[in-house]
């Protein structure tokens, strides 16, 4: 059960009565008075706040990746491959900050993380539908994870928007062949929230690409900034992995999930997997 002892937020910010109204500028700018209202702990532990503050901002982050990811399916899609390469540039930076977000977990020693944890209940980050928006948008269209958020759909129009819509990839690919690759129409132009599955045709276009890295000069750099994104996601999966370990062990996770060993088979998935494999033939 929960905990019904609560304290004020420790060490959080004052929070003004009246909202917005006479704040300074930057504050109603950026509703930084609604932000910080945001948080509230439902337990004694001063960690708890920590845990919901870092909590909202990898959710922000995740955000701030999407854009950049939307930005770059687009502008693949107009064959804007220099603007499109900055979008991918911005999302890897933003994706490192992710990354590091974990670092003040890591702080939080397992005892501390305990007082607090049953109060989760059935919450997980999994269930976080901009990361699953993000998921999407990079395609990881995995049936079982859209099942899993068809209910949800109507309710945030970004996650559906990401699992109809063609995903990174997809665009990446199309530039490809616009570019003069010889892939099958099926393996980019699929039936809307399809899964993507890994082809032959599309390794073997990679592979001319960094074969010739001179006479693919753009698709080259495409390339190269999607694996960095790929990597990204799979770095901030493994680290998530790790953190969890040090603070949980081996025991269920939140969510209904099965703890480490979800999190190890989930951390095996790679985004654009030719990408990766492509690495093998060269």
């Amino acid at each position: 059960m929960e905990k019904e002892t609560r304290m004020e937020q420790p060490s959080s910010c004052p929070i003004q009565q009246n909202g917005s109204e006479g704040a300074p500028p930057y504050v109603t700018y950026a509703h930084m008075d609604r932000l910080h209202e945001l948080q509230q702990p439902r337990s004694d532990s001063p960690r708890e706040l920590t845990f919901l503050l870092i909590s909202h901002v990898k959710e922000l982050l995740f955000r701030a990746v999407l854009v950049e990811v939307d930005q770059a399916r687009e502008q693949l899609r107009e064959s804007q491959v220099d603007q499109a390469c900055e979008s991918l540039s911005r999302a890897v930076r933003v994706q490192r900050l992710l990354v590091n977000v974990w670092d003040t977990m890591t702080a939080m020693s397992p005892d501390e993380f305990l007082a607090f944890r049953d109060i989760l209940g059935e919450a997980s980050g999994t269930q976080s539908f901009m990361y699953r928006a993000l998921e999407f948008a990079l395609g990881n269209k995995d049936p079982r994870t859209v099942a899993q958020c068809s209910r949800y759909m109507d309710l945030y129009p970004e996650l559906k928007k990401a699992w109809y819509a063609p995903s990174l990839y997809d665009e990446a690919l199309s530039l490809l062949v616009r570019m003069g690759a010889t892939i099958p129409r099926g393996v980019y132009e699929r039936e809307p929230g399809a899964p993507y599955t890994p082809s032959p045709a599309v390794e073997q276009a990679w592979l001319g690409v960094y074969q010739e890295p001179t006479r693919w000069r753009q698709a080259h750099r495409v390339a190269e900034l999607l694996t960095e994104v790929s990597y990204q996601f799979s770095h901030w999966r493994a680290t998530h992995l790790l953190v969890v370990e040090r603070m949980l062990g081996s025991k269920p996770g939140t969510g209904g999930t099965a703890g480490l060993d979800w999190l190890r088979s989930v951390n095996e998935h790679r985004f654009f997997p030719e990408l990766w494999t492509v690495r093998t033939l060269l």
